[in-house]
């Protein structure tokens, strides 16, 4: 009796164990599939692409990067070739990642329709960092600034906009220059503005020959007058309006490799190369 009670109870249970077995493995198989998709996000090779920009990208063997062409010296072009500030970086950057670029022509007004619609995985064109866009693009770390910086004679003892006190100070007409040194004038730093030039370049000229104490410019008019020809020196940078670099929403795998190429870059001296080649 008691060995046919053992044997019914063994039909019973054996039934669960085989549930209990094939619901085990299904749990295992869920815990690997979550550790190779972690694997792939971080970036292991061969895991799981979670980024589809960049898989695109890879597949393709090229990286789309949409460009304002005009707007000098980021981009121009010359016979049939794009030439540039960004044109140089984004070759660059795309190296680094193990793709070409391949540029895309864009209005300034279209970049980042151009970026939502999927025609392009990058935008290089002297773009502004816009927070305020941020829900239909990420940006990568700055690569350069295009604020206002202040302008003096090499061997002047100016130092910062501190010792403008009794200087004379030229600015371009209606520029952002004109507006910045308006407000510090007003708020007490005690110099005179000359808002006679039509545009920055001619104020630098009047600075380089000793009618002014200083100015106030952009700092592509900047650094193109100072490399011009010597006798002239940046001694501060008053505003940042960093330059930066524009991906799809989805395309976090691709700004870390951006961001890393970046680095990269501009610890081996390739931004100041830039500015030496393109802004003079």
């Amino acid at each position: 009796m008691r060995g046919e009670q053992e044997s019914l109870d063994e039909r019973m249970i054996s039934p669960l164990h085989k549930y209990h077995f094939l619901f085990d493995l299904v749990a295992v198989g869920v815990l690997v599939l979550y550790g190779l998709l972690a694997w792939g996000s971080a970036g292991g090779q061969g895991g799981a692409a979670l980024d589809p920009i960049l898989a695109a990208a890879r597949a393709r063997g090229a990286l789309r990067v949409a460009v304002d062409v005009g707007f000098r010296p980021f981009a121009d072009q010359v016979g049939g070739d794009l030439v540039g500030y960004d044109i140089d970086l984004a070759q660059a950057v795309a190296a680094r990642i193990g793709l070409r670029a391949e540029f895309v022509p864009t209005g300034f007004d279209a970049l980042y329709a151009t970026l939502e619609s999927g025609q392009v995985d990058l935008i290089a064109s002297a773009l502004l960092y816009a927070p305020e866009q941020g829900f239909r693009a990420r940006f990568s770390s700055f690569y350069f600034n295009a604020g206002q910086v202040l302008v003096v004679p090499a061997d002047s003892p100016i130092a910062g906009p501190g010792d403008l006190a009794q200087r004379m100070v030229g600015v371009a007409l209606g520029s952002d220059a004109d507006a910045l040194a308006q407000r510090m004038s007003g708020a007490g730093a005690g110099f005179t503005v000359r808002a006679s030039y039509d545009e920055p370049a001619l104020a630098l000229a009047e600075l380089r020959a000793g009618r002014l104490d200083a100015v106030i410019a952009d700092n592509v008019a900047a650094l193109t007058a100072v490399q011009a020809a010597p006798g002239l020196r940046i001694a501060a940078a008053l505003t940042t309006e960093p330059f930066v670099l524009g991906l799809p929403r989805p395309a976090f795998q691709l700004e870390a490799e951006v961001n890393r190429a970046l680095a990269e870059l501009r610890a081996e001296g390739f931004m100041a190369q830039l500015n030496r080649k393109w802004l003079r």
